[in-house]
């Protein structure tokens, strides 16, 4: 089995492949949405602590090694070797971007915390419509404005529905992200909660929902890919509005999108590739494993050096949690930039 570049150069795996990765990603996400409403069916409301529980738990295996083979990917998928080159350009892309996200959430933490969600969104968003377009051969998405219909109201599940059911727990996390660096700094979200303005979104968000999906209907040829995109989007918008936020996201986070994100790298690696051809997971998920040791171990450096340069010193698992979704802001970004190179280069928004 050969991984074999297309005309331009890009690289396009096997059809095996990608059916597995497909049966993978659904896996995951019944599991990621069965997971929340069992705990909330068996538990009702979940202590606090416990809700940070996926989100703590995760770290060094889907959290932070998600994005730790950003410096292989774009070699990888162009039919490339990594060279010191590329791997310095990588380096540098992080030190810039990453140092001086960093410096707004110490200069005016409102400011980056709202620029996190957006962020989040749009690339929450990317990794959906991508797995849908790569993944299920999702024909219904056939023109640019309806994948960027797709990924709004896919990053925008996450991001805006846990908004509208639970403002109060919502601003919590954003007085605890915030209060890292100015205790008093989140009262400038204060608006985004009034009930006017989840109204607004609550109603505006719904309407996009319907549109994409009733848009995606009338242009779908084949029906499967349509209802897979259909039964995400309905059963996160369940899984979103019943499920307290800090547990939905940290379970969301873990088992959605690091997932779709690892399947998409291990697609554009050959031996992965022809591991995932034969069923063999685990020989793909190991090598990933070793390619993103060595930049999860320099995650966890970015993670001790801001534990030491924040003003206010976690002291509790939601300041601890509340660092640890800093350290993940400061990496997403550079991370977004490679991920919306990676987009180019597999060509996600050119229609066809």
């Amino acid at each position: 089995m050969d991984v074999t570049p297309t005309i331009d150069g890009v690289v396009e795996p096997p059809t095996d492949a990608k059916r597995r990765a497909n049966r993978l990603s659904l896996a995951f996400g019944v599991l990621t949405i069965a997971a929340g409403l069992a705990v909330v069916l068996a538990a009702g409301s979940l202590p606090l602590a416990y809700q940070y529980l996926p989100l703590v738990a995760t770290v060094v295996v889907f959290g932070l090694p998600h994005g730790a083979v950003d410096h292989l990917v774009l070699p990888r998928v162009r039919n490339e070797s990594v060279t010191k080159r590329s791997l310095a350009l990588v380096g540098l892309l992080y030190l810039v971007v990453g140092a001086s996200y960093a410096l707004v959430w110490f200069v005016t933490p409102a400011v980056a915390f709202a620029l996190f969600i957006l962020v989040t969104l749009v690339h929450w968003g990317q990794g959906d419509v991508y797995a849908l377009l790569a993944f299920a051969d999702a024909d219904h998405l056939e023109t640019r404005a309806s994948r960027l219909l797709a990924l709004f109201v896919r990053g925008g599940l996450p991001m805006l529905v846990p908004l509208v059911a639970f403002p109060d727990q919502y601003a919590f996390v954003a007085e605890t992200l915030v209060g890292l660096f100015d205790p008093a700094g989140a009262a400038a979200l204060a608006p985004a909660f009034e009930p006017t303005v989840r109204l607004v979104v609550g109603v505006g968000f719904g309407l996009l929902v319907v549109v994409s999906l009733a848009l995606g209907y009338r242009r779908a040829d084949a029906l499967e890919p349509w209802l897979i995109d259909a039964g995400e989007t309905l059963g996160l918008v369940v899984f979103f509005a019943v499920v307290p936020p800090i547990l939905a996201i940290g379970l969301y986070f873990a088992l959605w999108h690091s997932v779709r994100h690892i399947l998409r790298t291990l697609l554009v690696d050959e031996p992965a590739t022809a591991a995932l051809t034969r069923g063999n997971d685990l020989a793909a998920l190991g090598r990933f494993a070793r390619d993103a040791a060595p930049m999860t171990a320099g995650a966890l450096v970015v993670l001790a050096g801001l534990a030491l340069l924040v003003p206010q010193t976690p002291a509790t698992v939601p300041e601890v949690a509340a660092l640890y979704l800093v350290c993940i802001a400061v990496l997403t970004l550079p991370h977004v930039v490679i991920v919306s190179l990676l987009d180019l280069e597999q060509r996600v928004w050119t229609a066809d």
